[in-house]
């Protein structure tokens, strides 16, 4: 397995969305979802190719239009709603093994639910783990959680809980000040860094990722509501 010093962004979209059906092809601002990340992807210097992979030969020939370097037609055991971006990217790796490509350094995980990224963020983002890629296994995206995730609940067997293990079922604790709470940070999809040598190692993020924290306003779009509160959020008056 060659390794170059490349790096390489991916479009992952599978055509199976239960929340929104056919989502990653849906028109947003003009242009089909996964058209965006596309663009965003190959505006910016810093990246060498760009990957489009799916289950679809529909979505695969929208994404023709906009010119990427590969084409990943994906199995169907990788796009179940199961799959996991390790499982994504693994079979992307074994594809150019098979080709006989040599792969980049790192590989740049491109959501298309998040269709708007700054490319002074993405450039940011890449330029700090090439400093940093010796010390941290991977670099994760995420912004500040005004709300403090760890005063939520979740149900089981009736009874609620805390989501915060050290408080488990003392639900009274729950309700202590949010400034005496640790911080909590939500990831934003807007980019993700892994390295390849940890992908072959059956490992996406490892144990020390690097956080990149952003202010700007990103989406996941996974429902007809998020879609519509996408475009009014960033469509130009």
């Amino acid at each position: 397995m060659k390794i170059s010093n490349e790096i390489w962004a991916v479009i992952p979209a599978r055509s199976g969305s239960k929340g929104l059906k056919n989502k990653n092809i849906k028109i947003f601002l003009g242009k089909p979802l996964i058209a965006h990340s596309i663009i965003s992807a190959k505006k910016n210097k810093l990246i060498d190719k760009v990957i489009f992979s799916s289950d679809s030969n529909k979505y695969i020939s929208i994404a023709k239009k906009y010119k990427c370097d590969y084409y990943n037609k994906r199995s169907a055991k990788n796009s179940r709603d199961k799959s996991t971006d390790y499982d994504v990217f693994r079979e992307i790796l074994t594809f150019f093994i098979t080709k006989k490509v040599s792969l980049p350094k790192f590989f740049i995980h491109f959501r298309p639910t998040c269709p708007i990224r700054k490319n002074t963020t993405i450039t940011k983002a890449i330029q700090i783990f090439k400093k940093k890629h010796k010390s941290y296994s991977s670099l994760k995206s995420v912004s500040f959680n005004s709300h403090n995730s760890l005063k939520d609940y979740f149900i089981r067997k009736n009874q609620l809980f805390s989501i915060n293990k050290k408080i488990n079922s003392d639900i009274d604790k729950v309700n202590i000040p949010r400034n005496n709470l640790e911080k909590t940070f939500t990831g934003n999809n807007v980019v993700d860094i892994y390295k390849t040598e940890n992908i072959s190692k059956k490992n996406l993020l490892g144990n020390k990722v690097y956080p990149f924290l952003t202010n700007e306003i990103f989406f996941d779009i996974d429902s007809q509501k998020d879609f519509k509160m996408a475009e009014l959020i960033t469509r130009p008056f």
